[in-house]
């Protein structure tokens, strides 16, 4: 199932963009958009991280599309987002910058995602972002029942819409979610009793 508002799918990230996410949450918000974008997917992780992707562990057919990056320095890694962004049948790019990105690193990516019609999704530490981003999303994990994966996730920026606050349930195995009702917060139709 999936939810739309009248605006469309909030969680659609503008193409020919860059987006960040932060949060303890926030690759799991990137293996969420992986599996929503078609095509090969690229994902730079600096090669000092010891946190590896299992590609058995991602969502149905990511892993199949996906091209892992390990540059060894802060500098080759922003020259790797820079070029996959460039690169026209990339679907997605995803990074997980070690070092704040500044205001000329994002504007620089989003000139690339633009030249060659890529997403990107900058996976960055909390308040490490750049000012050039289009959309900033805060992705934490929620306390739930063992039967269920839910996150928390907030827009925190949107230069081009309305910001928000979403509580989800998403299967990573097969990429369903569903909006959750915050406890409290139902409501009954106009005229019944409570």
């Amino acid at each position: 199932m999936r939810f739309e508002t009248s605006s469309g799918d909030p969680f659609s990230l503008l193409k020919r963009r860059v987006h960040e996410a932060e949060g303890r949450g926030r690759r799991a918000f990137a293996g969420f958009q992986a599996a929503r974008h078609v095509g090969p997917l690229i994902w730079i992780i600096p090669a000092h991280m010891p946190e590896i992707l299992m590609l058995r562990g991602l969502p149905q057919g990511v892993g199949e599309r996906l091209h892992l990056l390990r540059p060894t320095n802060e500098t080759d890694l922003l020259w790797c987002v820079e070029e996959t962004l460039r690169a026209a049948p990339v679907g997605l790019v995803i990074a997980e910058p070690s070092q704040p990105l500044s205001l000329t690193a994002g504007r620089r990516f989003q000139l690339a995602a633009e030249a060659g019609g890529t997403t990107g999704l900058m996976l960055i530490q909390t308040d490490a972002g750049s000012n050039a981003t289009e959309s900033r999303w805060h992705c934490e994990p929620q306390a739930s029942d063992a039967d269920s994966t839910l996150h928390r996730w907030t827009l925190k920026k949107n230069k081009r819409g309305t910001l928000g606050n979403w509580v989800v349930n998403w299967n990573g195995a097969t990429t369903a979610f569903h909006m959750v009702s915050a406890a409290g917060e139902r409501h009954q139709p106009a005229g019944q009793a409570r």
